[in-house]
């Protein structure tokens, strides 16, 4: 699996190329999955280009995806302390979303997850558990009791080095050990995006590539488009797999 990470908390000041409206992000996202994403990760926005877990901005945002891409593949939403960083708060945003994303990305290290995590589970809708480098996330996810029930776990090496994202990212992946059971995605962010896709490739594990992790392509050019990260995401993984990179 390709996951394309469509904008994160990237704002107007990262380029025009960043999509931040409903309707610009479901254009990027429809050509994303028909270059081969085949699965969605977004940070719905306010008007201002704030991230936000609003119910109005929620909806608007999937309904709008939704129109574009084919049912079968899933849509989901970050659920980010910094979109709302009182816990109680971000569970009554959960609580009243009155459309629903398929899963929807929690951050172990930051206050909150847990209950978080039980009402995203309450409503049905998946959990991605992010766990990221450099933090306690993987020590608190393999304490949880919810570790079991989560969709997948989202391993997130948050070191941008391209020399040495590689050995975090491994270390990390010792620190989660067998992950409760659970599948894993693998990927890295800015200069350590596409070392840590790569060694995803290898290792045989799920990926996402797209302007939330990095602005450029492998050769060092920008990016134009989302669809252009995953065209090279697709292309840098299966080269990797058969270990010609």
């Amino acid at each position: 699996m390709v996951q394309l990470c469509v904008n994160g908390a990237r704002g107007s000041a990262d380029g025009s190329v960043v999509p931040l409206s409903p309707e610009a992000v479901a254009d990027s996202v429809a050509a994303a999955v028909a270059a081969g994403a085949t699965d969605v990760h977004v940070h719905p926005k306010t008007p201002c280009g704030r991230d936000t877990l609003s119910p109005r901005v929620i909806a608007a945002t999937l309904e709008a995806i939704r129109a574009r891409v084919p049912a079968s593949v899933p849509v989901g939403v970050t659920t980010g302390a910094w979109a709302e960083p009182d816990p109680a708060a971000r569970v009554a945003r959960i609580r009243s979303w009155t459309v629903l994303p398929d899963h929807a990305s929690v951050n172990w290290h930051e206050p909150g997850a847990e209950e978080t995590a039980a009402a995203l589970m309450e409503r049905g809708v998946g959990v991605e558990a992010g766990v990221w480098s450099g933090t306690d996330g993987a020590a608190r996810f393999l304490r949880s009791p919810l570790g079991p029930k989560v969709l997948r776990v989202l391993a997130e090496v948050t070191d941008p080095g391209p020399a040495t994202a590689r050995g975090s990212a491994r270390a990390l992946l010792t620190a989660l050990g067998p992950a409760h059971g659970r599948p894993v995605l693998l990927h890295g962010e800015d200069g350590g995006a596409w070392p840590v896709l790569r060694l995803a490739g290898r290792l045989g594990l799920a990926t996402r590539i797209g302007l939330e992790d990095t602005l450029f392509l492998p050769d060092g050019g920008r990016a134009d488009s989302n669809a252009a990260l995953v065209t090279a995401g697709l292309r840098e993984w299966a080269a990797a797999r058969r270990g010609d990179r």
